[in-house]
Protein backbone atom coordinates (compact mmCIF):
# COMPACT_ATOMS: atom_id res chain seq x y z
CA UNK A 1 0.00 0.00 0.00
CA UNK A 2 1.56 3.28 -1.06
CA UNK A 3 0.96 6.89 -2.07
CA UNK A 4 2.55 8.05 -5.33
CA UNK A 5 3.51 11.70 -5.82
CA UNK A 6 4.31 12.14 -9.49
CA UNK A 7 7.62 13.80 -10.33
CA UNK A 8 7.46 15.29 -13.82
CA UNK A 9 9.78 18.22 -13.21
CA UNK A 10 7.05 20.71 -12.31
CA UNK A 11 5.98 20.01 -8.76
CA UNK A 12 6.42 21.25 -5.22
CA UNK A 13 7.51 17.73 -4.45
CA UNK A 14 9.27 17.84 -1.11
CA UNK A 15 6.62 19.94 0.62
CA UNK A 16 3.90 17.63 -0.69
CA UNK A 17 5.89 14.57 0.36
CA UNK A 18 6.53 15.90 3.87
CA UNK A 19 2.87 16.79 4.33
CA UNK A 20 1.68 13.36 3.16
CA UNK A 21 4.19 11.57 5.39
CA UNK A 22 3.07 13.64 8.37
CA UNK A 23 -0.60 12.86 7.73
CA UNK A 24 0.08 9.13 7.51
CA UNK A 25 2.29 9.17 10.59
CA UNK A 26 -0.31 11.07 12.62
CA UNK A 27 -2.95 8.51 11.63
CA UNK A 28 -0.71 5.61 12.63
CA UNK A 29 -0.45 4.33 9.06
CA UNK A 30 2.68 2.55 7.86
CA UNK A 31 1.97 3.21 4.18
CA UNK A 32 4.85 4.49 2.09
CA UNK A 33 5.00 7.79 0.21
CA UNK A 34 6.92 7.56 -3.07
CA UNK A 35 8.00 10.53 -5.17
CA UNK A 36 8.31 8.89 -8.56
CA UNK A 37 8.48 9.39 -12.30
CA UNK A 38 7.98 5.66 -12.92
CA UNK A 39 4.59 4.61 -14.34
CA UNK A 40 4.96 1.13 -12.88
CA UNK A 41 5.25 2.54 -9.37
CA UNK A 42 2.25 4.81 -9.94
CA UNK A 43 0.28 1.81 -11.18
CA UNK A 44 0.90 0.03 -7.87
CA UNK A 45 -0.11 3.00 -5.68
CA UNK A 46 -3.48 3.10 -3.98
CA UNK A 47 -3.55 6.94 -3.87
CA UNK A 48 -2.07 9.25 -6.52
CA UNK A 49 -1.07 12.91 -6.14
CA UNK A 50 -0.17 15.17 -9.06
CA UNK A 51 1.39 18.44 -7.87
CA UNK A 52 2.28 21.30 -10.17
CA UNK A 53 4.10 24.62 -10.21
CA UNK A 54 4.66 26.73 -13.32
CA UNK A 55 2.93 27.27 -16.65
CA UNK A 56 0.23 24.91 -17.92
CA UNK A 57 1.96 24.19 -21.23
CA UNK A 58 5.28 23.36 -19.60
CA UNK A 59 3.60 21.10 -17.08
CA UNK A 60 1.52 19.10 -19.54
CA UNK A 61 4.56 18.67 -21.78
CA UNK A 62 6.57 17.47 -18.80
CA UNK A 63 3.89 14.97 -17.86
CA UNK A 64 3.54 13.65 -21.42
CA UNK A 65 7.34 13.38 -21.70
CA UNK A 66 7.34 10.60 -19.09
CA UNK A 67 7.01 7.53 -21.28
CA UNK A 68 3.79 5.71 -20.43
CA UNK A 69 2.75 8.01 -17.57
CA UNK A 70 -0.43 9.46 -19.10
CA UNK A 71 -1.57 6.00 -20.19
CA UNK A 72 -0.83 4.73 -16.68
CA UNK A 73 -2.90 7.53 -15.15
CA UNK A 74 -5.79 6.86 -17.51
CA UNK A 75 -5.74 3.21 -16.48
CA UNK A 76 -5.35 3.79 -12.75
CA UNK A 77 -7.58 6.83 -12.29
CA UNK A 78 -10.22 6.63 -15.01
CA UNK A 79 -10.58 2.88 -15.51
CA UNK A 80 -9.68 1.51 -12.07
CA UNK A 81 -10.99 4.40 -9.98
CA UNK A 82 -7.94 5.00 -7.79
CA UNK A 83 -8.25 8.13 -5.60
CA UNK A 84 -6.51 11.06 -7.31
CA UNK A 85 -5.57 14.54 -6.06
CA UNK A 86 -4.32 17.31 -8.35
CA UNK A 87 -2.67 20.30 -6.66
CA UNK A 88 -2.48 23.78 -8.23
CA UNK A 89 -1.31 23.26 -11.83
CA UNK A 90 -1.78 19.54 -11.20
CA UNK A 91 -5.47 20.35 -10.75
CA UNK A 92 -5.45 22.50 -13.88
CA UNK A 93 -4.06 19.65 -15.98
CA UNK A 94 -7.33 17.81 -15.31
CA UNK A 95 -9.08 20.36 -17.57
CA UNK A 96 -9.93 20.07 -21.24
CA UNK A 97 -7.66 22.88 -22.37
CA UNK A 98 -5.31 25.49 -20.93
CA UNK A 99 -4.84 28.98 -22.38
CA UNK A 100 -1.58 30.00 -20.73
CA UNK A 101 0.99 31.18 -23.31
CA UNK A 102 -0.93 29.49 -26.12
CA UNK A 103 -3.55 26.76 -26.24
CA UNK A 104 -2.67 23.36 -24.81
CA UNK A 105 -4.78 20.21 -24.50
CA UNK A 106 -5.16 18.93 -20.95
CA UNK A 107 -6.12 15.50 -19.66
CA UNK A 108 -9.82 16.30 -20.18
CA UNK A 109 -10.91 14.48 -17.03
CA UNK A 110 -13.11 17.36 -15.91
CA UNK A 111 -14.54 19.47 -18.70
CA UNK A 112 -13.29 23.03 -18.40
CA UNK A 113 -10.86 25.70 -19.44
CA UNK A 114 -7.86 27.24 -17.71
CA UNK A 115 -8.15 30.99 -18.16
CA UNK A 116 -6.21 34.00 -16.81
CA UNK A 117 -7.46 35.74 -13.70
CA UNK A 118 -9.09 38.99 -14.79
CA UNK A 119 -9.26 41.75 -12.21
CA UNK A 120 -12.22 44.16 -12.49
CA UNK A 121 -11.24 47.66 -13.50
CA UNK A 122 -10.34 49.84 -10.55
CA UNK A 123 -9.58 46.99 -8.16
CA UNK A 124 -6.23 46.99 -6.41
CA UNK A 125 -5.71 43.23 -6.72
CA UNK A 126 -2.54 41.72 -8.14
CA UNK A 127 -1.96 38.83 -10.50
CA UNK A 128 -0.62 36.32 -9.73
CA UNK A 129 -2.89 35.81 -6.76
CA UNK A 130 -0.65 35.01 -3.79
CA UNK A 131 -1.88 34.65 -0.24
CA UNK A 132 -4.54 33.37 2.10
CA UNK A 133 -8.20 33.37 1.14
CA UNK A 134 -11.40 31.93 2.56
CA UNK A 135 -13.15 28.82 1.33
CA UNK A 136 -16.83 28.59 0.40
CA UNK A 137 -18.11 25.01 0.29
CA UNK A 138 -20.75 24.18 -2.32
CA UNK A 139 -23.84 22.85 -0.53
CA UNK A 140 -23.95 19.70 -2.66
CA UNK A 141 -20.45 18.71 -1.53
CA UNK A 142 -20.53 19.43 2.20
CA UNK A 143 -20.71 15.73 3.02
CA UNK A 144 -17.83 14.73 0.74
CA UNK A 145 -15.30 12.60 2.66
CA UNK A 146 -12.42 14.83 1.53
CA UNK A 147 -14.05 17.82 3.25
CA UNK A 148 -14.59 16.25 6.66
CA UNK A 149 -13.65 18.85 9.25
CA UNK A 150 -13.35 21.66 6.66
CA UNK A 151 -15.56 24.70 7.30
CA UNK A 152 -16.82 27.67 5.36
CA UNK A 153 -14.46 30.54 6.06
CA UNK A 154 -11.36 28.37 6.58
CA UNK A 155 -8.29 29.97 5.04
CA UNK A 156 -5.93 28.29 2.57
CA UNK A 157 -2.91 29.43 0.60
CA UNK A 158 -3.01 30.23 -3.12
CA UNK A 159 -0.28 31.00 -5.68
CA UNK A 160 -1.62 31.26 -9.24
CA UNK A 161 -2.36 33.56 -12.16
CA UNK A 162 -4.79 31.26 -14.00
CA UNK A 163 -7.89 29.46 -12.78
CA UNK A 164 -10.22 26.60 -13.65
CA UNK A 165 -13.54 27.47 -15.30
CA UNK A 166 -15.51 24.22 -15.05
CA UNK A 167 -18.20 23.69 -17.66
CA UNK A 168 -20.36 21.80 -15.17
CA UNK A 169 -20.91 23.92 -12.01
CA UNK A 170 -21.81 20.76 -10.10
CA UNK A 171 -18.15 19.71 -10.32
CA UNK A 172 -16.99 22.82 -8.42
CA UNK A 173 -16.73 21.66 -4.81
CA UNK A 174 -15.39 24.85 -3.24
CA UNK A 175 -14.84 28.44 -4.34
CA UNK A 176 -12.87 31.36 -3.00
CA UNK A 177 -13.39 35.08 -3.54
CA UNK A 178 -10.20 36.87 -4.50
CA UNK A 179 -10.34 39.99 -2.41
CA UNK A 180 -10.55 41.09 1.23
CA UNK A 181 -13.43 39.50 3.09
CA UNK A 182 -15.12 42.87 3.67
CA UNK A 183 -15.42 43.67 -0.04
CA UNK A 184 -18.94 44.43 -1.19
CA UNK A 185 -20.57 42.80 -4.22
CA UNK A 186 -19.49 45.62 -6.55
CA UNK A 187 -15.91 45.77 -5.36
CA UNK A 188 -15.24 42.07 -5.46
CA UNK A 189 -12.49 40.29 -7.34
CA UNK A 190 -13.02 37.10 -9.38
CA UNK A 191 -14.53 33.96 -7.90
CA UNK A 192 -11.99 31.15 -8.03
CA UNK A 193 -12.73 27.43 -8.30
CA UNK A 194 -10.78 26.45 -5.19
CA UNK A 195 -11.60 22.76 -5.51
CA UNK A 196 -13.10 20.63 -8.25
CA UNK A 197 -14.00 16.98 -8.37
CA UNK A 198 -16.02 14.06 -9.64
CA UNK A 199 -16.13 10.36 -8.86
CA UNK A 200 -12.70 9.32 -7.52
CA UNK A 201 -10.80 12.50 -8.36
CA UNK A 202 -10.42 15.89 -6.74
CA UNK A 203 -8.23 18.90 -7.41
CA UNK A 204 -7.32 21.98 -5.37
CA UNK A 205 -6.20 25.31 -6.78
CA UNK A 206 -4.70 26.11 -3.38
CA UNK A 207 -1.74 24.28 -1.87
CA UNK A 208 -2.84 21.92 0.94
CA UNK A 209 0.80 21.32 1.85
CA UNK A 210 1.22 25.07 2.55
CA UNK A 211 -2.17 25.64 4.18
CA UNK A 212 -1.29 24.58 7.72
CA UNK A 213 -3.93 22.63 9.68
CA UNK A 214 -6.73 23.10 7.13
CA UNK A 215 -4.54 21.79 4.33
CA UNK A 216 -3.30 18.88 6.40
CA UNK A 217 -6.89 18.00 7.31
CA UNK A 218 -7.88 17.87 3.65
CA UNK A 219 -4.80 15.86 2.71
CA UNK A 220 -5.41 13.40 5.55
CA UNK A 221 -9.01 13.03 4.42
CA UNK A 222 -7.85 12.29 0.89
CA UNK A 223 -5.40 9.65 2.06
CA UNK A 224 -8.22 7.90 3.96
CA UNK A 225 -10.72 8.22 1.09
CA UNK A 226 -11.94 5.00 -0.51
CA UNK A 227 -14.38 6.12 -3.25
Amino acid sequence: MSVAIIDYGSGNLRSAEKAAVRCLRDSGSERLVQVTSCPQEVARADHIILPGVGAFGDCIRGLRALDGMVDCLEQAVIKQGRPFLGICVGMQLMATVGHEHGTHAGLDWIKGDIEPLVIPEGQNLKVPHMGWNQLNIASAHRAHPALRGIQDGDHVYFVHGYHFLARDPAQVMMTSDYGPVDYGPVDHGPVISAMIGRDNMIGTQFHPEKSQQVGLRLLANFLEWRP
